[in-house]
């Protein structure tokens, strides 16, 4: 837990560019200072005993001594949180998953360098180290229950054709959204994601846990039509959503509009899912920071839709989730790798409710 005061940042990039870049971008944030920036891990190693940084920038391609092997030497001896900081080339990006698999806790795209990129920086970025400085290293494996992966949604009486399952996550989301897809069974129903991360990235993202998954993980691409087995990332820096096209779900994308403060936007997407099909639909809301989503899974609850909050020893950052637990917004918490079990537990009990009433409306 750091001090109060400035989170002292220390950015370490080869190139000279990058890092006044970096410094001008989060010059104007009164929260946060800068103490100091590095070419290379040699020289970051004497700055971050002099300066003990709160939270480190660290670029990925560097001489002397690559961002991947110089992110295990800190985990090993100065186990500060770490924001790599890539290119969008899809080596770069694939290289910088693996570095939130390594334990980084974020990802922040190299700039062009115009001012309207540099503006979007500064936010996207003083928000992802405020995010960085209060996250919390969650434990290798979080006990959940023996039933956590379901073998299959038809086998416990589901129709997954009849449902949706709507997932928005930040900060800490990408290993929690790995852990979820890694314990769906591969009838499952279609599910959709944003997950707040740069374009470019998005597609390594998906590809990676396409690996990981019974499911067929994909990036979204306007007009996808949406079907069980089937679950969809969106695409980095445009609002996504769910419409309703001749008797079909399919997925749409539409202007690249900050929405609380983030495109894709969690809101976007679940209030997207009120105007298809609310009682339809399952509403997940994981780990982060802020509270983007929170509002749009209480209107979900309200509509009728299942809502599910990540628990808060499993987040990364308890924030989206506490927030949209403290609204009355969701009726469910689970681990993400017991969310699957959670959703087709909540549809059944749902679908048992509907029987009675059904029963007594056709006497």
């Amino acid at each position: 837990m750091r001090s109060t005061g400035h989170i002292r940042v220390l950015i370490v990039d080869d190139s000279a560019v990058v890092r006044t870049v970096l410094s001008r971008a989060l010059s104007k944030e009164s929260d946060i200072k800068v103490i100091g920036s590095a070419k290379d891990p040699y020289e970051a190693r004497e700055l971050i005993i002099a300066f003990r940084p709160n939270v480190i920038i660290l670029d990925i391609e560097m001489p002397r001594m690559d961002g991947l092997t110089f992110l295990r030497k800190l985990q090993e001896h100065y186990p500060v949180p770490v924001i790599m900081c890539s290119g969008v080339a899809p080596a770069n990006s694939a290289a910088a998953l693996k570095a939130i698999e390594l334990g980084a806790i974020d990802i922040v795209a190299k700039t062009g360098g115009g001012s309207r990129d540099i503006r979007r920086l500064g936010v996207d970025l003083a928000d992802k180290i405020r995010a960085a400085a209060v996250a919390m290293p969650v434990p290798p494996s979080i006990p959940v229950s023996t039933r956590a992966t379901p073998t299959s949604c038809r086998a416990s009486g589901i129709d997954p054709s009849r449902y949706l399952v709507a997932v928005g996550a930040s900060t800490g989301g990408t290993e929690a959204i790995k852990e979820l897809l890694s314990h769906m069974p591969a009838d499952f129903p279609p599910v959709v994601i944003v997950q707040h991360m740069p374009q470019g990235f998005t597609r390594s993202f998906a590809e990676r846990l396409n690996q990981f998954s019974a499911m067929t993980v994909a990036e979204a691409t306007d007009g996808d039509t949406l079907a069980p087995g089937k679950a969809f990332v969106a695409r980095g820096e445009v609002q996504m959503h769910v419409v309703c096209d001749t008797g079909r779900l399919r997925l749409r994308y539409g202007t690249d509009e900050l929405v609380n403060r983030h495109c894709p936007s969690v809101d976007v997407l679940f209030d997207s899912v009120i105007q298809c099909a609310p009682r339809r639909a399952v509403g997940v809301i994981m780990t982060g920071m802020g509270a983007d989503g929170a509002k749009g899974l209480l209107r979900l609850r309200q509509t009728g839709a299942i809502t599910i909050g990540q628990t808060r020893e499993s987040c990364v950052v308890y924030g989206m989730p506490k927030v949209a637990f403290e609204l009355g917004a969701v009726q469910h918490t689970a681990s993400p790798a017991a969310i699957p079990h959670t959703v087709l537990d909540a549809i059944v009990q749902r679908e048992k409710q509907a029987r009675p009433a059904a029963k007594t409306l056709s006497r």
